[in-house]
């Protein structure tokens, strides 16, 4: 029986202008740890052998090579130069992916994915060919138009995730379309390309740190989980 590839493409673009610090965010210390090193050392638990690559803006590829070193031990990653946008980062790391398998594109500053997600979003693509975590909007929603308001049913709505996880089958064909501003996400340049989005149910402390509250949020979780 023929192995599955497995790749992980991190995308760690944060220049931690909303953290307030001139510390790229993906470098900030989180319980001594940089913060990007926490997912990849989940995911190279999570599934031994995969291959991880991080994706970063080029100025900080030198530093990265540095800080990984230190942090994760044995752990085979490999660096790319992120772009502009986030598809063109993400179509970046995706020209390391060069065999049929499944990847997970996850973002870097979502320290607390954990190796049991991880795990259903793999079994579910394996099904039916992608993952797309995602949780219940709990709090009252709003849409703005033309300067007014008006009420969304949030029983409808879902807060995406990551990882997001496709046969490569899948993701390599949709990265060839040309760039579109709808495409705020891997699942929207997939269902551009013709294919049904799939969700499965994420993890409301799988957050994303953006802010420096957030920091002290994902630590005080890491501290509970420990």
């Amino acid at each position: 029986m023929v192995e599955i590839k497995k790749y992980a493409v991190i995308v760690a673009g944060g220049k931690g202008t909303r953290m307030g610090t001139n510390v790229p965010k993906q470098f900030l210390p989180l319980l001594g740890i940089p913060l990007m090193c926490h997912a990849v050392q989940t995911f190279a638990s999570a599934i031994p052998g995969i291959q991880i690559i991080i994706v970063l803006p080029e100025d900080q590829l030198g530093s990265a090579q540095t800080v990984l070193r230190s942090y994760i031990g044995k752990i085979k990653v490999i660096t790319v130069a992120g772009g502009e946008t986030r598809y063109q980062s993400v179509a970046n790391g995706l020209k390391h992916v060069n065999d049929d398998g499944i990847v997970f594109v996850h973002d870097g500053a979502r320290p607390l994915v954990t190796e049991e997600l991880i795990l259903r979003c793999y079994k579910q693509t394996l099904d039916k060919g992608n993952a797309i975590p995602s949780i219940e909007a709990t709090e009252s929603m709003r849409l703005m138009e033309d300067g007014a308001s008006r009420p969304l049913d949030r029983s409808r709505l879902r807060v995406i995730q990551t990882p997001q996880t496709f046969k490569t089958s899948i993701i390599l064909p949709a990265f060839r379309q040309p760039f579109h501003p709808s495409f705020t996400d891997e699942a929207t340049v997939v269902e551009a390309n013709g294919t049904e989005i799939h969700l499965i149910e994420g993890m409301p402390e799988n957050i994303k740190v953006t802010r420096a509250d957030d920091m002290i949020i994902a630590e005080a979780l890491l501290r509970v989980r420990a």
